[in-house]
């Protein structure tokens, strides 16, 4: 270990939080200084000095003008001090139920010769810090996770002679839980040392103290423009909101520094342990952030949207993974490290831990009821293809041909098919067919009657565009940024507005409550914190429904099956393989309005487009 380095780190530190303290002095300087005066002038005129009607008038001035500078500064302060910062929602973890994590965390803080955080939590993302949770506004709440695992006794074979104990003001040490499942325990003690390193600067009385000034100014300035207040509350909180905000302007620059040189002392003073490991182990951060991404978008959200939660989101971290090793020949070493023992064995229950983690993680990043019920419930990993892959090609394929309906498309794409007024792929293939217009130089009997598709002579002749007007009329929110006149161009509009107007329908997700400490942050209940997906163009949601009708076409007709790709989401199965040539054909019936390709390919595995599909 450096101690210069660390020494260096922690100087800094210092300095900044003490130039953090002394704004805060200069700002209750100023607040008492007109009472100053008051005092100095009342005394005055008490002992004969400074009689007179003027001197009268400024007394009075002065007395009136330092009580409103003291109410003003009374608010402020109590403003400050009983506002509950922001806290990260997270999952609780007490000592009685992961003592190994727990010792090793404690073990890592007597190796670091720091003092071990309070209390360990999880949160449902790939990333590791400290949280100071010691706010008084947070009272018994904030302490409550800490308590039990503090005051637990861990296992019997515990031994505490020597051990450094939870300091009640140390902060609470938050791990990724993508990490637990992933990594090995000795990759994840080399990824905490540096965190965990970060409680002895945290220690530090100005640097702790800095911290609470700084949070309470953020926490003040979010209750200033919390909506929802009377008239008179608004002035008055308005006026606070600005002293705060005025405050952290003038100490950003300091609280940044501050955290910059508690993070250069932590990182410096980790490097004692395990430090080649740690070189391996970041590299496992990032695999575990890009598989973590990919189940999230790819597999979780489609489920979310359906109103199911997979509740074993680490574990299919962990299989997302292996796939990606198994298929990545760069990733081939990382396959070999699963003989290891996993971060998660330290847990006694990782079950119900990931259980409660993957609720979490939908109520973050979607915005969901915190407990199940008739629309929302939990899905296994083995239900999955039957409960959401296929469940979503069917709902898919149900909003394709309502919007067909709408747009008055025949149902009998082939008049001598027998059922050919159920909903059938024929009748997307023939909508999105490429017919151009004959001239009368082209067409024989020179009437300039539209010609079929080519291979389609049996289709019955159509226009290669649909009116204009009659797509103004429908779907009057997405007429103007429609292409009539290209293939589907008007499909794609009217599923852009149909799933706007089923997302209008929907009731509101509510916010995230019942994390104690945590409801703070979530008070304005602005759910999900982060997009997970890029808003959609016409033409993808267009390629989404035409793969989800052909899916079902091929389930009904050709003994397929529903299945997950863990990387890649829900997957189509024909004769247990996945068939990954299917979108390119897709592609090539909507953006060129070529359906040769996709009629080849269903030939080939024998799936009947004409045959009627079951919709939901």
């Amino acid at each position: 270990m450096s101690g210069t380095g660390v020494e260096v780190g922690a100087q800094a530190a210092r300095s900044r939080a003490l130039a953090v303290l002394r704004l805060r002095s200069r700002a209750l300087a100023v607040a008492l200084l007109p009472a100053a005066v008051a005092v100095v002038l009342l005394a005055a005129g008490a002992m004969g000095h400074a009689g007179g009607g003027s001197w009268d008038v400024a007394r009075w001035v002065v007395c009136v003008v330092a009580v409103l500078v003291l109410l003003a500064a009374a608010a402020v302060g109590l403003v400050v001090a009983r506002a509950r910062p922001a806290l990260s929602p997270t999952v609780p973890i007490a000592e009685s139920s992961a003592p190994d994590l727990y010792r090793l965390v404690r073990d890592l803080a007597d190796r670091l010769d720091v003092p071990a955080p309070s209390a360990i939590a999880l949160t449902p993302d790939c990333d590791s810090w400290l949280e100071d949770r010691t706010h008084p506004a947070h009272g018994a709440s904030a302490r409550g996770e800490a308590e039990p695992a503090a005051g637990a006794g861990g296992s019997p074979g515990d031994d505490t002679r020597g051990r450094r104990p939870a300091s009640a003001a140390a902060p609470v040490l938050v791990i990724g839980s993508p990490f637990l499942w992933w990594m090995r325990v000795g990759e994840l003690r080399a990824v905490l040392a540096p965190v965990v390193a970060g409680t002895g600067p945290s220690a530090h009385p100005d640097i702790a103290a800095a911290r609470r000034f700084v949070r309470g100014l953020d926490a003040a300035v979010a209750v200033a423009a919390a909506p929802g207040r009377n008239p008179l509350a608004r002035v008055v909180l308005g006026g606070v909101g600005r002293v705060a905000r005025l405050l952290l302007r003038h100490c950003r620059v300091h609280a940044a520094e501050m955290e910059r040189g508690v993070a250069s002392a932590a990182a410096e003073r980790a490097q004692a342990v395990d430090y080649g490991v740690r070189i391996v182990a970041q590299e496992q951060v990032g695999l575990a952030y890009a598989g973590w991404d990919r189940l999230l978008t790819r597999v979780a959200l489609p489920a979310w949207r359906m109103g199911r939660w997979p509740s074993r989101l680490d574990a299919g971290v962990v299989s997302a993974l292996t796939e990606l090793s198994r298929r990545d020949r760069l990733a081939e070493g990382f396959a070999s490290r699963l003989g290891e023992r996993p971060a998660c064995d330290l847990l006694e229950e990782p079950g119900s831990v990931d259980e409660a983690a993957s609720l979490l993680a939908a109520r973050l990043f979607h915005g969901v009821p915190a407990e199940p019920g008739p629309d929302w419930a939990p899905v296994a990993w083995q239900e999955y293809p039957d409960e959401v892959v296929d469940r979503k090609w069917r709902m898919d394929a149900a909003r394709l041909h309502r919007v067909l309906d709408g747009l008055g498309v025949d149902h009998r794409a082939d008049p001598a098919a027998p059922d050919s007024e159920g909903p059938t792929l024929d009748r997307v293939l023939e909508h999105l067919t490429t017919s151009p217009p004959v001239t009368q130089g082209d067409d024989p009997a020179g009437g300039g009657v539209p010609a079929t598709a080519p291979g389609d002579a049996g289709a019955a002749p159509r226009s290669a565009a649909e009116p204009p007007e009659r797509l103004a009329s429908l779907f009057p929110e997405v007429a103007e940024d429609a292409d009539e006149d290209s293939h589907g161009g008007m499909l794609a509009a009217g599923l852009t507005a149909e799933l706007a107007r089923e997302e209008a329908a929907a009731p509101p997700r509510p916010a995230l409550t019942g994390q104690g400490p945590d409801d703070a942050l979530w008070d304005d209940g602005a759910l999900p914190l982060f997009p997970l997906q890029p808003p959609r163009t016409g033409r993808e949601l267009l390629a989404d429904h035409v793969t989800a009708m052909v899916c079902c076409a091929a389930v009904d007709t050709a003994g397929a099956a529903p299945g997950l790709d863990w990387l890649d989401g829900p997957a189509l199965l024909v004769g247990g393989e996945r068939a990954a040539d299917l979108a390119p054909r897709v592609l090539s019936l909507v953006e060129d309005g070529d359906p040769s390709p996709l009629r080849d390919w269903l030939t080939r595995l024998g799936i009947r487009p004409e045959k009627p599909v079951r919709l939901v």
